[in-house]
């Protein structure tokens, strides 16, 4: 088993140990649920920019994106270039409207808009989306640290779970902002230092890592063609764009921080803040994969090992060596990806920086869950418990609420990353299902603040036909062979685009439809 040097886990043991003494020293400041949901709207907003950062800035970025980068090409680089785009309207019309409500809850407008149903509906969506984001984060930390520990990755999820939720239970919103501020530090200086360190282990530097990648298309953002069945540059465009409207406007991690800020225009200056420091990030992780690239096709030697653990991670734990040979001559660079950038940590980078470089992993996994966690409890809380069950709970009785929540939602976000154990690509499962989720939640979104005309029957019947619509999308397999030509061939990341779409758009036509009648 790979133990690392004792230096090492000395670094990420002090900084897990100093991420849960944040979570106490803030403690003695959650004194109610407002503090814990909210931070009082105390929360500069340099503070609030850094955490979103830090929110959008996962180990999906930190080991995905390089994996992508490596297997393929640059084409998920559009998604960041979508950000703006989105961020301009989320400035300009979500942000006051948040600000206005006052309600904690980025879910309680939907029943003052269509009622209950539309209420319970996108909790539903946000919940699910929360798991699959933290199952997918919680999964990529441990890929990781099993290449430089040789622990179970089940064991590793366990350890992290239990800091995480540590530090989230007793320092409420708060601790995970001020130490999203710290991670969104730590996390960029890793990357800096990664680059730092594939490119002096490669002969001729940049300048040979032009050459390779030019030479083998790794710098395309993807085909310009309006292909809609195939990743092309329009379709992450499309799908970047509605999942960052989706984060902007419709997700409480992002929408608590709101509520946080000391003014909407505090507000307005962390998304773009946000979006000022994560293009250019995200740019870094995609110049790792690049650079990675370079280093393994002038060692192709080292990449037997790696193919030959995810052949064996692919196959039962009886499988023969021929069948292990057999799947690893299949397997293509997208299928070993995300094992690149722990092989080389393991392999070449010394100890002391590779502690680092983990601590700066771990920020990137730990600002997200705690975020999911912290954000998930609010919902649970809000929109579940004491809308259904408890309407009159007092202050003592939230905040237990809350930390129960905090707690129920951690483990579940461990469960969702161990069921995840054995996937291809952390990013593509982590995009599919966002989309999946998020798609009709935000239609409803839109439909309800643009179409103000539009009743709830309207509404209900355009979601219901949404969802058929994204169930059509999501599994065209179960479509019988024989109708086989009504099957979809758009691309999964078109999913939220067009499950959006078609809420909105069948709203519009039913309200449109009733006035003409009328």
């Amino acid at each position: 088993m790979k133990v690392l040097p004792v230096l090492d886990f000395t670094i990420i043991g002090i900084y897990l140990i100093g991420m849960v003494l944040v979570g106490f020293y803030f403690s003695r400041k959650n004194k109610n649920a407002e503090q814990f949901t909210m931070a009082s709207g105390l929360i500069p907003g340099w503070a609030i920019g850094l955490s979103i950062y830090a929110t959008f800035l996962s180990s999906n970025t930190f080991l995905g994106v390089p994996g992508k980068a490596y297997g393929g090409n640059w084409n998920a680089f559009v998604f960041s270039l979508s950000m703006p785009f989105a961020a301009w309207v989320a400035v300009k019309y979500f942000v006051p409207f948040y600000r206005k409500t006052g309600e904690v809850s980025a879910y309680t407008h939907f029943e003052k808009r269509f009622g209950p149903w539309a209420r319970t509906y996108a909790v539903i969506c946000f919940l699910l989306t929360q798991l699959a984001r933290m199952g997918s984060v919680f999964f990529g930390i441990a890929l990781s640290l099993q290449a430089l520990t040789g622990l179970s990755m089940k064991i590793i999820m366990l350890i992290m779970g239990i800091s995480i939720i540590l530090y989230t239970v007793s320092g409420g919103i708060k601790a995970v902002i001020w130490t999203e501020v710290v991670q969104g530090i730590i996390k960029t200086l890793g990357a800096i230092l990664i680059i730092y360190l594939v490119v002096n282990s490669i002969p001729g530097g940049f300048t040979k890592i032009m050459e390779i990648g030019k030479a083998d298309n790794k710098f395309s953002l993807g085909s310009l063609s309006l292909n809609f069945t195939a990743p092309t540059f329009w379709v992450i465009l499309f799908y970047g764009f509605f999942i960052n409207l989706n984060n902007f406007g419709m997700d409480q991690n992002y929408i608590q921080r709101y509520h946080a800020a000391k003014s909407t225009r505090q507000a307005a200056k962390s998304v773009w803040l946000c979006v000022l420091i994560y293009v250019p990030a995200s740019f870094l992780f995609f110049v790792i994969g690049s650079c990675l690239y370079a280093y393994y096709s002038q060692h192709p030697e080292l990449i037997m090992s790696i193919k030959h653990q995810a052949a064996v991670e692919r196959l039962p734990l009886t499988a023969t060596p021929d069948q292990i040979n057999s799947l690893m001559a299949k397997l293509s660079p997208a299928d070993y990806g995300d094992k690149i950038m722990p092989h080389f940590m393991v392999t070449r980078i010394p100890a002391g920086l590779v502690g680092i470089i983990v601590a700066a992993i771990l920020s990137a996994a730990m600002s997200t869950i705690s975020s999911g966690m912290n954000a998930s409890a609010t919902v649970f809380t809000v929109d579940i418990y004491k809308r259904y069950f408890k309407p009159n709970l007092n202050e003592k009785q939230t905040l237990n609420s809350l930390h129960l929540g905090t707690i129920v939602f951690g483990l579940a976000g461990m469960g969702a990353g161990i069921a995840m154990i054995g996937v291809k690509s952390i990013l593509d499962i982590w995009w599919q299902l966002s989309g999946i989720f998020a798609a009709g939640m935000l239609g409803l979104f839109l439909l309800g603040i643009i179409s103000q005309q539009t009743r709830n029957h309207e509404a209900k019947i355009a979601t219901l036909i949404g969802l058929v619509v994204i169930l059509w999308l999501t599994f065209p397999t179960l479509i019988p062979d024989e109708y086989a030509s009504l099957r979809s061939t758009l691309n999964t990341n078109m999913i939220i685009v067009a499950g959006t779409l078609t809420i909105f758009l069948t709203g519009v036509f039913l309200t449109k439809t009733r006035q003409i009648s009328v």
